[in-house]
């Protein structure tokens, strides 16, 4: 079985963090989403790997992933061009997947769980198509699989006004090679896109059967600031964190800190984990970081209160005051104005950004 990994899109919903690059490289506890991706098709014993790239990030994907050898898996480049949807980007990748199964992954999803039970429910049976659900509070809102007793999919339905079931599609999928002649019948759908479930209803029309794999575990696409924060919070809660830094007689530091070897914690400075500070990144007296923070590389923070918050990296954060909720692009600085504000900011900044707060 091989992977294809979709890395395409423009990430309209996260900028003006994407203005100057991919979504799927903007790191959630300081490890690019990307990478999650890859670790998890990895785990699930998947090491030939496409990865789908479109007009824009082409460049920083392949310089972050190379050959793919870091990682332990081969990768292989596939150039989709303008997003044109899910099946258009799937059907560029015929040639490479040949006439193997393969897992498509959106490559700005992280599912707790990871694919392997995905895969290994797929191979369990003869199925044209296997797919990841997961029950929501607002059906309405996706694209939503009925499925019967064997959990075998009967219908996909895109956003029902009158739901079957609360089983929403969630972007990860596993399919047989009989889905590139399903994409090729098809016509584009009012957004002038080739819609993967529509493939999946034609392969379900042509008597495949389309197994369904219900995840329990939390799944998070990353494509808002809001989801990003959330998709930080959550890994941060599972993660082994490391203190392999320096820590200042007199720093106050509490929870679980993953703390990199070139990173230091001063004396003053008062950190509560979960937190990940990356490699360069000096916490200075009078910082507090709290819990659910992920602070990248070649950060200065002095005199300010953050927590809940992403700092992407090489940024500068001085006497700002209460900081909380927020995403902050790289090489942002941020530093107080003279008049008193409210605290507890909530920010998006874009790369290169200059704030007085």
């Amino acid at each position: 079985m091989k992977g294809v990994l979709l890395s395409g899109g423009t990430g309209s919903r996260l900028r003006p963090i994407t203005h100057t690059g991919p979504k799927q490289l903007v790191p959630v506890a300081n490890k690019p989403v990307l990478e999650y991706a890859i670790e998890d098709l990895k785990e699930a014993g998947i090491t030939e790997i496409g990865v789908i790239l479109g007009n824009k990030g082409r460049k920083a994907i392949q310089e972050l992933l190379g050959d793919g050898s870091k990682y332990g898996v081969e990768i292989t480049y596939i150039i989709q061009g303008n997003p044109l949807g899910l099946a258009h980007a799937a059907g560029c990748a015929k040639d490479f997947v040949g006439d193997d199964d393969f897992v498509m992954y959106l490559g700005d999803n992280i599912l707790k769980q990871g694919v392997t039970e995905l895969v290994d429910s797929f191979e369990a049976g003869d199925h044209g198509a296997g797919i990841a659900l997961q029950e929501v509070d607002n059906p309405q809102q996706f694209g939503i699989a009925d499925v019967d007793e064997q959990g075998n999919v009967t219908e996909l339905i895109e956003k029902p006004d009158e739901p079957p079931t609360n089983l929403a599609l969630i972007g990860m999928y596993v399919f047989s090679p009989a889905v590139f002649d399903a994409i090729e019948r098809l016509e584009p759908s009012w957004r002038g896109e080739l819609e993967i479930t529509d493939a999946i209803q034609l392969l379900l029309d042509d008597g495949h059967d389309i197994d369904s794999h219900v995840v329990t575990g939390w799944w998070k696409d990353t494509g808002k600031p809001q989801d990003m924060l959330e998709a930080n919070h959550l890994v941060l809660e599972g993660k082994s964190l490391h203190l392999d830094g320096t820590v200042e007689d007199g720093a106050e530091t509490d929870g679980r800190i993953e703390l990199a070897e070139s990173a230091v914690i001063e004396s003053g400075a008062v950190v509560r984990g979960p937190v990940s500070i990356a490699e360069n990144t000096t916490i200075k007296s009078g910082t507090y970081v709290g819990p659910y923070t992920s602070i990248g590389p070649n950060s200065t923070l002095e005199g300010i209160h953050i927590e809940n918050s992403v700092v992407i990296g090489d940024s500068n954060i001085a006497a700002a005051g209460r900081i909380v909720d927020s995403l902050l692009g790289r090489s942002a600085n941020v530093k107080s104005a003279d008049e008193l504000l409210p605290e507890g900011r909530r920010l998006v900044v874009g790369e290169n950004s200059q704030l007085k707060l």
